[in-house]
Formats: structure tokens, sequence, C-alpha cells
């Protein structure tokens, strides 16, 4: 196994490994230390059934279904993430960290691309510890402590599954999923501390006014995605991606109207932030 780097701040590239040959027990761990180090991870040519995609997800942690979305047929953890010839809007086309609405967010994602268009469709990373540790002492002093309200119904996100839902959708949704977390959460492996907000789903800060908030908020979705924080990946067939939604936040860039994108998509169980 060899590990390189796709950026200064976030990202490596995982060559060597062939997963549809299975993981040993230490390989397992090399390869979720290598997401430790880099918070997102990507391997290559790797041409899996979904029985052995699921097998790489068990070999990284517990896969959860996704609230909104109906699984594969036999594969209810295994969710398509896509967008047609004839669709304009992206799934999950907007910064953010996944499902941050749930009591427990998850711990990662993983996305194994299907079908790519022939250009665009890349996909954005954002380190959020590098995004925490820049900010002022004074800042942090200021952050430490504050809790934020993550709603699933917040417009810009909800449009992005309007699609999704309509094809795939569970029979049996709740209309909102709502949840607290802190601002600044501390990683449980790394000990960590990074940045927990985003545009898509925190949608005040518990105890103060809107008016408050709202330049707080403002003011860090800009600057938690700045280009020295982020990483991009530009996706060709049979690509993995994994990365650790406890301190990075992604993009899925939607600049390819007219053509398929199909992915795979399994989302591991993770904690309640700390």
């Amino acid at each position: 196994m060899q590990v390189k780097r796709i950026a200064g701040a976030l990202g490596a590239e995982i060559l060597g490994v062939d997963l549809s040959k299975g993981l040993s027990d230490s390989l397992a761990r090399d390869i979720r230390q290598v997401l430790l180090d880099h918070q997102v991870i990507f391997l290559k040519k790797q041409d899996l059934s979904s029985q052995q995609f699921l097998d790489f997800a068990k070999a990284m942690g517990e896969p959860i279904e996704y609230p909104f979305v109906k699984g594969l047929e036999g594969f209810p953890h295994i969710i398509e993430v896509k967008k047609l010839e004839h669709e304009k809007v992206n799934f999950g086309g907007i910064w953010h960290s996944d499902t941050t609405y749930l009591e427990e967010p998850p711990m990662g994602s993983m996305l194994l691309s299907r079908e790519v268009p022939p250009f665009g469709g890349d996909t954005m990373f954002a380190n959020q510890y590098l995004a925490y540790e820049s900010l002022s002492s004074v800042m942090k002093n200021i952050l430490d402590g504050l809790v934020g309200i993550s709603s699933s119904a917040r417009a810009d996100v909800s449009k992005t599954r309007e699609d999704r839902i309509k094809s795939d959708g569970k029979d049996v949704v709740p209309r909102e999923f709502k949840a607290e977390h802190p601002i600044v959460r501390t990683h449980p492996e790394t000990g960590r501390k990074a940045l927990y907000v985003n545009t898509a789903h925190t949608a005040g800060i518990k105890g103060m006014a809107n008016e408050e908030s709202v330049p707080i908020l403002e003011y860090l979705f800009q600057y938690q995605v700045k280009p020295e924080f982020t990483c991009r990946f530009q996706w060709e067939p049979n690509a993995i991606a994994f990365w650790d939604n406890r301190c990075t936040q992604h993009n899925p860039v939607n600049d390819y109207h007219g053509f398929r994108r199909v992915m795979n998509r399994i989302t591991l169980k993770g904690d309640k932030p700390h």
C-alpha cells in the first residue's frame, strides 16, 4: 500500500490495494489510519459488486440507512446518488457535513462511482480542523461552548433532494429532523478540535436570537471553505472517496448539465458530538 497526498490541506490517494480481494484486519486498520491522518481518502480502479462495496464499508465501520432515500434492491445500506441528463439540481449540491440534523451524525460516508460525466462533476472537500485552528484565539473563545441547531429542512439543501425523493424516496419519512451539536466538536479518535457548522444544515445557535446568530454563522460558512482548506477530486469510473464526516465538509460541483452521473453511497454510524 502506498499513500499519495493530493493537496496541502487534506486528502490522500491509496495505491496498491484491490478491494475486490477483501481486506485483512491489519490492512483495514492501516486504511482507517490513513483516513484519520488525511480526513478523506481515494481509491481508484475498484470495480466492485454491491456486496464487495458493502464488505469494505463494514471493514471501516457500521453501515446505517440514509433517512430520505431507499437503498438498492437487496442492499438497504447502499443508496444511489445520481443526477440524470434532464435534471438541473444535483443531490447535496452545497457545502455540508452529512446529516448533522441527526442526534448521532455519521462517522463517515463513502461513494463508489458507477457512471461519470465526460467532464465536470468533481467533489470538493474542506478540512475543518484547519478551519478551527486558523481562527483567532478570541474567536475560538467565543465559539467554544456554543451549541448549533441543525435542521433537515433548510431550503437550500432540501431542494437538492427533491428529484431523488420523487424517484427513490422512502414511503414514510418525518417531515423534519432537528438536533443540537457543539459548534466546535472534539474528534473522538484524534482528540483534535474541528468546526462543526455547515451552511446546509446549521439553522441557528442555541440561546441566541436569529439576528445575533446569523452574522456569526454567515462568517463561519464562508471562512470554513476557504480555498487553502480544500482539496478537489476528479472522478473516474470505479473510484471510491471515503471521508471523515466529523472533521470535513464536502461539495459536489454541479457543472455537467446534460450528462448522467451515478454513484453508490454508504453511510457509516457515528456518535453524538462532544
